[in-house]
């Protein structure tokens, strides 16, 4: 289910897949999406159920139709240059429950049923192992914790 442009350069408008391809993406849908440079828009992936903050993936067009109407998410890898479905060769599935756009037009929200680990390291998110700081210190302790 993957489609691979040119190596050796960017996709650009009229390529076959990628960012900037043509896609069956409602056309009412796609005329309101604010992508970057590179025709990508990020995509957050959150489990419906818990709000848990899964990963971050990234959509053209053509892969927000898949999501849209396969009802399992669709990516566009910017390292591989092609699509990919999650969990076709981990097993670890994402199964859409709903997508949304945010307020700016230039952000999806996917809430979905995880299966498995989300993360390609084997971890459920991929947010679990690096806290940058705590919420009770760090540079800025003299702002209050989410729990006070």
């Amino acid at each position: 289910m993957t489609s691979t442009p040119s190596p050796s350069s960017p996709p650009g408008p009229g390529a076959p897949a990628g960012p900037g391809a043509s896609s069956a993406l409602d056309p009412g849908i796609a005329a309101r999406l604010k992508r970057g440079a590179d025709g990508l828009l990020p995509a957050i992936a959150q489990q419906y159920d818990t709000g848990e903050v899964l990963m971050l993936g990234w959509m053209d067009d053509e892969a927000l139709h898949r999501t849209l109407t396969t009802g399992r998410c669709t990516y566009w890898s910017r390292s591989r240059r092609e699509y990919w479905v999650k969990g076709d060769t981990s097993g670890h599935f994402q199964w859409v429950k709903s997508v949304a756009l945010d307020c700016d037009a230039d952000t999806l929200l996917v809430k979905v049923d995880q299966i498995g680990a989300a993360c390609h390291t084997g971890a459920r998110t991929c947010f679990d192992e690096d806290v940058l700081e705590s919420a009770e210190g760090g540079a800025d302790s003299d702002v209050p914790s989410l729990d006070q």
